[in-house]
């Protein structure tokens, strides 16, 4: 028969007798440590650094601490933390292993003053065919033991993973009062060290039981934290009270003895209305319960007189009622009427504060408002507006003979807010590239559509002034009368004669599907409007103005379908001293001259290009790129017209500027084919074949591919800008 030899782990307690006077239990807060690796020691425990343990913790049973590498000791366990207040302790204390008869622990605590927790802890058998006690000793004798046994006949794999159910795993309470503990883990199987069996206590909810744990090597834990009861004295509350005037009794000032379930040994609780620790030789300081809204129930905390360990509440004077917040406080008659008028008083002298606080805060912003209009007026060239203006009027009151002509208006900023219901969405009309277009009402009941531009360069205000003094002198009936403007506001506002009936593109690209002869006419009837409209802006206006953006998009048609060019927001005047203007390209792409295009040079021919594109497009009912004649516009009756209108579109069309016509050569040939349906271009061989080319081939064969370019702030999708190379053919 083999002899087991078993290992012991002890954690030895050492016996210390608590003996001296009040000024030795009042010196163990000076002469030993309390903290250890930055962690908090609480009397009655503390660690020794003068080797006088008596002085260093309270009570003959506790054990005393040792500082190791920043951790806590208590003996041979690692003291993970330290209640007051509930009187435990947590430690790691040693897992009994059994792995055959020559591999195994039995952990053993031998100390009367920790207890292990019976509500705390659980004692749990892990393994295969194993089976764990867990012993009480009493006088070196077992006097108590109990544990629990896990037995498994069938397969380890269907043992639930994560589940200490019994089966691989087991688990039992703790008996109360056990201490002087020993741990043993055995397995049915002694012999074999094919799978290991383990026994041990541990804190509720610190383990969690896996089928890893059944292999040899899966279990690798050789600690885990457990909770232990702790007690001081050996004698009960009755005994030890008897004796509070002595150094042995450890509940101090404001404190009270509890041995309630303890077998030995008391522990101390602060009494009511009291906190801190009660093992101190301080004991407990009062808890001021009217700073703390939860520990009182006065009705607030100015009804609240703190006493040592209580409170009281009350009423201030010339109130009646205990201030609790149940009773409360009820002013006293005689003081009634006086608070009521200091309420009154301060009432109304708080709502004349608020009004003159208001009154001058809307004063403020409305002088910063004033102010900041002023500041865009003179910004925006309103001053330099005024004195053209005055100028103008001035001059004309003397000449003028049409009551019709009228300068340009400045308008406030008020009065277009009030026109268009302070710049109302659903006012909007138009949208482009410079700006939004609302339509507005103004008081004196005209419809006017108000163009808020979207940025302006400053360096160009004088050119810009100058421009809308110029507009504004225009009255010509094929172009939208520019009103007035409004220089208050950051970008300038421009206010022009509402026109009803939309605009070109929408007429022509509404009618794909009943085009006759009518259409036809009225077709042309805009054209040659158009064109006498810019032929009047390049030859007859005071300063010559190209328009640089004629497109369908921007000639506007009133109820009788008479058009009226409009957007002047890309427009330029010429200097009469010149020809042509150098600027950064911009325009519609589709309606851009490409020799403007290539070379910056604007001149009065690029409008008469993007004018050619237009008659295209009446031609065709189609938007640019797209040049094969409507169906339905060609027949007998007008064929003559379409063809001098398909060649004078050719001849606008040239990439050369100096071969186009002048528009106003293009206004006198239109109004020329309504009087007459005939013009001396026709007989010209050159313009046969380009009116076969309009009429006849695919608008495919118009354009030669490029790569994409960017010109100026403009993006053109490819080099489709040549857009007659195939027309002009080297004329």
């Amino acid at each position: 028969m083999k002899v087991i030899k078993m290992k012991h782990v002890y954690v030895l307690a050492m016996v210390v007798v608590l003996v001296g006077t009040t000024v030795a239990a009042d010196s163990a807060t000076n002469t030993c440590s309390h903290t250890c690796g930055g962690q908090e020691i609480p009397y009655p425990f503390g660690i020794d650094d003068n080797n006088t343990s008596s002085e260093c913790f309270l009570g003959r049973r506790l054990i005393p601490l040792t500082c190791n590498e920043s951790k806590i000791y208590a003996g041979d366990m690692e003291v993970l933390n330290i209640d007051i207040f509930n009187a435990q302790i947590e430690a790691s204390f040693y897992v009994s292993k059994y792995c055959g008869v020559h591999n195994y622990n039995k952990p053993r605590l031998n100390s009367g003053s920790y207890i292990i927790s019976s509500k705390e802890n659980k004692f749990i058998t892990v393994g295969i065919n194993s089976f764990g006690y867990f012993n009480s000793y009493r006088g070196g004798e077992n006097k108590y033991s109990t544990g629990c046994l896990t037995r498994s006949f069938g397969l380890p794999r269907l043992i639930d993973n994560e589940t200490c159910s019994g089966i691989g795993c087991c688990q039992v309470d703790i008996p109360p009062k056990m201490w002087n503990i020993s741990i043993e883990a055995y397995n049915f199987n002694q012999n074999s060290s094919l799978y290991c069996s383990y026994a041990f206590v541990v804190k509720n909810g610190s383990y969690t039981f896996s089928t890893n744990h059944l292999s040899p090597k899966g279990f690798r834990y050789e600690e885990l934290p457990v909770v232990l009861d702790w007690t001081i004295g050996e004698e009960n509350c009755s005994t030890a009270s008897s004796k509070k005037n002595g150094v042995n009794y450890g509940c101090k000032n404001n404190s009270h003895c509890d041995d309630k379930d303890t077998y030995f040994g008391y522990r101390c609780h602060c009494n009511q209305g009291f906190e801190g620790n009660p093992y101190h030789p301080n004991g407990c300081t009062d808890i001021n319960e009217c700073e703390k809204d939860l520990l009182h129930d006065c009705k607030t905390k100015a009804y609240c007189n703190n006493t040592d360990g209580k409170y009281n509440c009350f009423c201030p004077k010339g109130y009646s009622g205990n201030g609790t917040k149940e009773v409360g406080c009820q002013l006293d008659d005689e003081n009634a009427n006086s608070i009521v008028l200091l309420i009154v008083l301060g009432v109304g002298i708080t709502f004349i504060l608020l009004f003159l606080g208001t009154f001058s805060y809307l004063m403020y912003h409305k002088r910063k408002f004033i102010k900041m209009k002023e500041k865009f007026f003179e910004q925006n060239g309103g001053l330099i507006l005024k004195q053209k203006l005055s100028t103008r009027e001035d001059s004309s009151s003397q000449t003028r003979q049409d009551s019709s002509t009228q300068s340009a208006k400045i308008f406030t900023q008020d009065q277009l807010n009030k026109a268009t219901k302070n710049f109302d969405e659903n006012l909007i009309i138009g949208k482009g590239g410079f700006g939004t277009v609302f339509k507005g009402l103004l008081d004196d009941k005209r419809i006017v559509a108000i163009k808020k531009s979207k940025i302006i360069d400053r360096s160009q205000i004088d050119q810009f002034i100058n421009e809308v003094v110029v507009l504004s002198q225009i009255n010509h009936r094929n172009v939208v009368k520019l009103l007035g403007c409004c220089l208050e506001t950051e970008v300038p506002l421009l206010v022009y004669e509402f026109v009803t009936n939309g605009t070109l593109s929408g007429f022509i690209h509404t009618q794909s599907n009943k085009v006759n002869n009518e259409t036809w006419k009225t077709r042309l009837k805009i054209a040659a409007e158009v064109a006498e409209a810019l032929s009047y802006l390049h030859s007859y206006a005071s300063i010559p103005i190209i328009h640089r953006d004629v497109k369908s998009d921007n000639i506007l048609l009133d109820r009788t379908n008479t058009a009226k060019v409009s957007d002047f927001g890309a427009s330029r005047l010429v200097p009469l001293d010149q020809t042509e203007i150098a600027t950064m390209v911009q325009g519609t792409i589709g309606y851009l001259d490409p020799e403007y295009m290539q070379t910056s040079q604007l001149t009065e021919k690029s409008d008469v290009y993007s004018f050619g594109v237009v008659l295209v497009e009446l031609l065709t009912g189609e938007k640019p790129f797209c040049f094969v004649i409507q169906d339905g516009l060609w027949n007998e009756e007008n064929k003559q017209e379409i063809k001098e209108v398909a060649v004078l579109a050719a001849k606008c069309l040239r990439l050369r500027g100096e071969e186009r016509p002048s528009m106003k050569e293009v206004a006198m040939e239109l109004e020329g084919m309504r009087l007459m349906n005939k013009h001396s271009w026709i007989n010209d061989d050159s313009n046969v074949e380009e009116s076969r080319f309009l009429l006849h081939e695919s608008s495919s064969s118009f354009y030669e591919p490029g790569d994409s370019i960017t010109h100026g702030d403009i993006g053109y999708d490819s080099l489709k800008d040549h857009v007659l190379i195939a027309l002009d053919d080297g004329r």
